[in-house]
């Protein structure tokens, strides 16, 4: 059982986000995903009572690996150190909040720098975007859940929650 601990612990950290317990099987070259299912339970108990910067996260069908919230200010200088500047993130987060986005109604809520902004964006693949009569539609790619650790279902939920108020299907 400890060596499937331990692989299981070696993907999730090596994928670096949310993933499905059959993706994470295979990953393990695990037959059976009872037997992951197993394996991640106790390895989320373990998680549980260490004391460790980590936390295992296991919901529904899907598992991940993260860094516990009283540590983040640690990785802070990095993520600020990142390609992406504090302007273009807060575009980018407006961008994931209104999912999907006219580009002109980002213009008027960020101002005329949000067309550098999104444009590096759409460079990063975070962004695709389509012609919707004068303006573009912008949408989040695969890479943005991946990049951010994000389960896309759970996105709308996660703002909801910050609002306090019940999701809203769009």
């Amino acid at each position: 059982m400890q060596d499937i601990k331990n692989r299981i612990e070696a993907v999730l950290f090596t994928v670096g986000r949310a993933i499905t317990f059959e993706e994470l099987a295979s990953l393990c070259n695990l037959g059976s995903v009872g037997a992951l299912k197993e394996a991640l339970n106790e390895l989320a108990k373990e998680y549980s009572e260490r004391e460790t910067a980590l936390k295992l996260t296991v919901d529904d069908n899907v598992a991940s690996l993260n860094i516990k919230k009283d540590y983040l200010y640690l990785t802070t200088k990095l993520l600020n150190d990142s390609e992406l500047d504090r302007p273009t993130q807060e575009t980018l987060a407006l961008i994931a909040y209104k999912k999907p986005a006219l580009q002109s109604d980002i213009i008027k809520m960020r101002g005329n720098g949000a067309y550098d902004q999104i444009k590096k964006l759409k460079e990063l693949e975070f962004l695709t975007s389509e012609k919707r009569g004068r303006t573009r539609l912008l949408k989040l790619t695969a890479k943005f859940y991946d990049y951010f650790d994000i389960v896309e279902d759970k996105l709308r939920q996660n703002f909801s929650e910050i609002e306090g108020t019940e999701p809203t299907e769009k």
